[in-house]
């Protein structure tokens, strides 16, 4: 498949008062993409944050995060009647998971959700601070590599793509596409994230997919705020957009951004780009192995 026609949401946060109105907000999302005949879509970190207003607001932030992790597979179930409903490889934003043999501590998951029922998961690596200190939320260890009929994707969970090293060994196992779902309190946040998401484009001819969340939760204090603008972005050659920005959305609206991925190109790309920072990459390792310390 040469062509794949992407969707990342700027999803809207808003409470809710049953699980049934969060489920017809993804489904019907879901629905849209099909509809414009997107193949795989990406949703935000922590979009499921909605199913908090559900209970008790006032308890600490840590309990509710174990609540919400209690719903996890609902959600997941939720996720994957979608993808086969719709037709959709889903990029399933991410839920919070207990451990099944240590059930207080919880990890930051992202399902990746088939046509076909297939699920994979990708855990999050690095924790931000409020994640590890005001969640307890742990990492996860593992990076994995999607295979799906139009090639192979990576998932850096938002703090996770200010990591080179994670897109860079996605690259070198074949990936083409990276997805970013990410979940930014502020500007600044926000920026980070997508600063770091274009660099990795860049210095592994990628495309690289980012969805984040936007609106609000005024009565939960530690999601009550969402900045959050979803791009697709590509390296910067001749084959790309002018400034690497394929599609983004207008900040801090409910918007679906779409674009088509030409997967040829960006493997043309990695062979014959006017630079070729992924395949130069190979002689990174042993230049920075032992740096020489030069006194002054």
């Amino acid at each position: 498949m040469e062509r794949l026609r992407v969707a990342a949401l700027q999803y809207f946060i808003r409470p809710v008062t049953t699980f049934e109105q969060f489920r017809d907000q993804v489904d019907a999302l879901m629905q849209t993409a099909a509809d414009y005949r997107c193949q795989l879509v990406v949703l935000p970190e922590y979009f499921s944050v909605q199913l908090l207003t559900l209970g008790d607001v006032r308890r600490p932030i840590r309990d509710q995060i174990r609540s919400l992790a209690d719903q996890a597979p609902a959600v997941i179930d939720l996720l994957s009647g979608c993808a086969r409903r719709h037709g959709l490889y889903i990029v399933g934003g991410t839920v919070p998971e207990r451990d099944p043999v240590e059930p207080d501590i919880v990890r930051n998951h992202c399902w990746v959700l088939s046509p076909t029922g297939a699920r994979g998961l990708q855990g999050k690596l690095h924790m931000t601070r409020f994640e590890r200190d005001e969640w307890h939320v742990s990492p996860d260890s593992t990076l994995r590599i999607f295979e799906a009929p139009f090639g192979r994707f990576a998932v850096a969970i938002c703090y996770d793509v200010e990591f080179p090293e994670i897109a860079r060994a996605a690259a070198r196992a074949g990936a083409d596409i990276l997805c970013v779902p990410s979940c930014t309190d502020d500007r600044q946040g926000f920026w980070r994230v997508r600063y770091c998401a274009h660099a990795r484009a860049i210095e592994n001819q990628m495309y690289v997919i980012n969805a984040g969340t936007v609106g609000s939760l005024p009565q939960v204090p530690a999601v009550s705020l969402n900045y959050g603008l979803a791009s697709i972005l590509t390296p910067s050659d001749f084959p790309f957009a002018r400034d690497g920005i394929l599609a983004e959305g207008n900040v801090n609206q409910e918007m679906m951004v779409i674009g088509d991925l030409n997967l040829d190109t960006i493997r043309r790309s990695r062979e014959e780009g006017t630079v070729l920072p992924l395949l130069d990459s190979e002689r990174t390792s042993d230049l920075v192995a032992s740096p020489i310390r030069v006194p002054l």
